[in-house]
């Protein structure tokens, strides 16, 4: 079964990090995502940029209306994510666990919808 790890942390936090820290934060990811590909569970996953940069979509009464920014006002931003193959939801929260921002933020483990062909 495939399950989404979806990455959240507080971008006051990572504003605060310094360069040494940035570094080392994105050697661990590198660990993990090597790790994680060795094991076969790696699907896909990227990071997003910044909340700045985003843009939200809304249709209602057929006119599309745009705004800048996330969905939502909230203490802690999507920031990335990866897709796993896991044989089940224990598998997928003790890959997620190895998910460097685990530490300071969170990850929100979903299974994938699958539907019938």
């Amino acid at each position: 079964m495939q399950y989404l790890c979806l990455i959240f942390e507080a971008e006051t936090i990572a504003n605060a990090r310094t360069d040494e820290q940035n570094g080392a934060l994105y050697g661990a990811y590198s660990v993990f995502s090597e790790d994680i590909e060795k094991s076969g569970q790696y699907v896909g996953g990227n990071a997003l940029m910044p909340t700045d940069t985003a843009t939200t979509v809304r249709v209602r009464d057929g006119e599309t209306l745009i705004s800048d920014g996330p969905f939502a006002e909230t203490k802690e931003q999507l920031g990335g994510y990866y897709l796993l193959e896991c044989a089940n939801l224990d598998e997928a929260i003790a890959s997620a666990a190895k998910i460097p921002s685990a530490k300071d933020g969170c990850v929100e483990v979903r299974p994938i919808m699958v539907f019938d062909e």
